[in-house]
């Protein structure tokens, strides 16, 4: 999905972090939790819990350093965002955030926040431990922000099999912010059942994510600038099909079997089949509201 050339992006929504050199983790729970569920599009539930989760309690890592938002002022238009990466996120964060601004109190009754997204480079510190690209994507319900490094959109292709269309990547941008809407209508904490498989309340939260993306998508192109511009072009057949291989990307069973060894074992599963997450996309993308992504009202996943 194109920008818009002449839309205005906003840089307000974001913010920087982190440093190429990495930092040192040491062990513990929390650090494990958070490659196992942030890996692939997840969201980092540790803080919900225990601070023993945080690292910084721990002594074990040390924050990476901030980044002005002068660092994104190469990112001032939508025909920025059509050629960058990092331009892309934050045009989608723009995008994103417009629509759930009016959507959620007219579909749902509830007020939306607005939540940064932190676009980091190598890694860098959250309140809900480190964040890389051994993590990738997450949002962290503790702040309420999402953590992403641009450079796992070449993962996405190049590892995980998805095409480099730019639905794909704004997908995984959208798919974060469905996890900040769970968390406001109050069903990510839903997902603490510390259960895997199919039916799982991991997979429901990861499943009703991807439909608020696809609900996100259908909308798309009605969502404006602060001056009033619309930021996106209308979707074609193609950027559907974009999102959907990186919806299957990231299914529980292609990672497995194309990525772990070949066993594809259901009763593991923490995000669900590549099926389902496309499943999940098309009901919000052709449903348009929030209320057709209700993962927990069924066991037909």
């Amino acid at each position: 999905m194109s920008f818009n050339e002449g839309s205005n992006l906003d840089t307000s929504q974001v913010t920087g972090g982190g440093s190429r050199g990495g930092l040192a983790i040491g062990g513990g729970i929390g650090t494990l939790v958070i490659v196992l569920i942030g890996a692939f599009l997840g969201v980092d539930l540790t803080s919900l819990g225990s601070s023993a989760a945080n690292p910084y309690d721990q002594g074990q890592v040390q924050p990476g350093g901030s980044t002005s938002e002068q660092s994104f002022e190469q990112c001032k238009t939508g025909a920025d965002a059509n050629r960058d990466d990092t331009c892309r996120i934050i045009g989608t964060v723009n995008s994103v955030q417009d629509y759930w601004q009016d959507a959620l109190p007219a579909d749902v009754g509830r007020q939306y926040r607005a939540a940064k997204t932190v676009i980091y480079s190598g890694a860098t510190q959250s309140p809900c431990g480190t964040a890389s690209n051994q993590t990738g994507p997450f949002y962290c319900p503790s702040d309420e922000r999402i953590y992403i490094d641009a450079s796992f959109f070449d993962e996405l292709t190049s590892r995980f099999g998805a095409d480099d269309g730019a639905l794909a990547q704004e997908y995984v941008v959208a798919h974060e912010y469905g996890h900040h809407v769970e968390n406001i209508l109050g069903f990510l904490a839903k997902g603490q059942d510390r259960k895997t498989g199919p039916l799982s309340g991991g997979v429901r939260i990861e499943l009703m994510a991807d439909c608020m993306a696809g609900v996100w998508a259908n909308h798309a192109a009605t969502t404006k600038d602060d001056q009033g511009n619309t930021l996106l072009r209308p979707l074609t057949d193609a950027d559907i099909r974009s999102a959907l291989s990186a919806a299957s990307a990231v299914g529980d069973d292609h990672i497995q079997e194309d990525l772990g060894g070949g066993t594809v074992n259901p009763e593991t599963w923490t995000h669900g089949s590549s099926e389902s997450r496309q499943k999940w996309f098309l009901a919000g993308y052709e449903s348009g509201t929030v209320n057709a992504c209700d993962t927990f009202s069924t066991n037909d996943l």
